[in-house]
């Protein structure tokens, strides 16, 4: 780890030259973010003002925007440059990528392998559907993420059983619009992920399968729009060294990094909820710089992409990758 959480605190000391409005350094980067929520190392960053300390220190700064339900949500916002870094999957990248050429992937995590850690994601159905497997979704309409998680993993899936992709309806609908879909019968499954999943299954949803019993080569990625990374690397390195070290900790304190701002209210959980938001905290993998070694799973995610005409053309992963390492 490039730098302990000790360095948090003395760094703080070097924050005091931006101003008080929100850790600001004229001229520098500005790292812009969408809301984190309540829980996660960026939500424990943002109460703590740790990345506004940290950013100072090589002249940038943080600005915390909207709060987008998944990576296909923010495009708008990425591409006004309201967002300029951002979580995701190397699917939803691509997908992105099929329109435009201003992001890169700058870090990726490593897929959770614990057997007892919880699922994040799922096909589903509703609990009295005469769905019992994938081959049933014949002639049926799945509600998936454009070009996204969902989709990719759907396709993985159909494959799998040997369903012909042709032969099920993709229903294109980001995850808020998908939720009222499949609550009010409009489609007839669903792949829910991030945090539709958990709580479309909290209010009775059937599982079919889950992306880790799929042969899913799908990872977790922070990507950034590419003149942030080309001008500014030495900020999104601060980014990402602060990430690491807050994703360890939160890995050995997982309680401290939920329900960060609120305990109570529709962002706050409890209960059963929360022991599994504690689960996946222990269970998560360190973001790490993207290396050439990781290629390989973008030309595989692309690869299903392709075949199934999600993307019109073949992808070169050092055209969508950014190695901070060598810049």
């Amino acid at each position: 780890m490039a730098l302990s959480l000790v360095a948090l605190s003395l760094a703080a000391a070097c924050g005091s030259s931006t101003d008080a409005a929100g850790g600001r350094s004229p001229g520098g980067a500005v790292l812009k973010l969408q809301d984190p929520g309540n829980s996660g190392p960026l939500a424990y960053a943002k109460r703590e003002g740790i990345l506004e300390k940290r950013l100072a220190a090589v002249g940038a700064s943080v600005e915390w925007g909207g709060n987008y339900a998944s990576f296909t949500a923010t495009f708008d916002a990425v591409r006004s440059n309201s967002i300029n870094l951002l979580q995701g999957a190397i699917s939803p990248a691509l997908g992105y990528l099929a329109n435009g050429k201003d992001i890169k992937i700058f870090s990726v995590a490593d897929s959770v392998t614990d057997p007892a850690a919880p699922q994040t994601d799922g096909l589903v159905v509703p609990p009295t559907s005469p769905i019992k497997g994938v081959k049933d979704l014949v002639g049926k309409q799945v509600a998936v993420n454009k070009g996204g998680k969902g989709e990719y993993l759907l396709l993985l899936a159909l494959e799998q059983a040997g369903v012909p992709v042709d032969q099920v309806k993709r229903v294109y609908l980001n995850p808020d619009q998908a939720a009222s879909a499949f609550a009010t019968g409009k489609v007839d499954a669903w792949w829910a992920i991030v945090r539709a999943y958990p709580e479309v299954v909290a209010k009775g949803a059937r599982v079919l399968v889950h992306g880790r019993d799929l042969p899913d080569r799908d990872l977790t990625i922070y990507a950034a729009r590419t003149d942030l990374l080309q001008q500014h690397p030495d900020a999104v390195r601060v980014f990402l060294q602060v990430l690491q070290e807050l994703t360890e900790q939160s890995k050995k304190e997982p309680e401290k990094f939920q329900n960060v701002f609120l305990s109570q209210g529709p962002t706050a959980v409890s209960g059963p909820r929360l022991e599994v938001e504690i689960a996946k905290t222990r269970s998560a993998t360190i973001p790490r710089a993207i290396t050439q070694a990781d290629y390989k799973y973008i030309s595989d995610v692309a690869a299903v992409f392709r075949k199934y005409g999600v993307l019109s053309v073949d992808v070169n992963p050092a055209d969508v990758a950014f190695d901070l390492q060598k810049s």
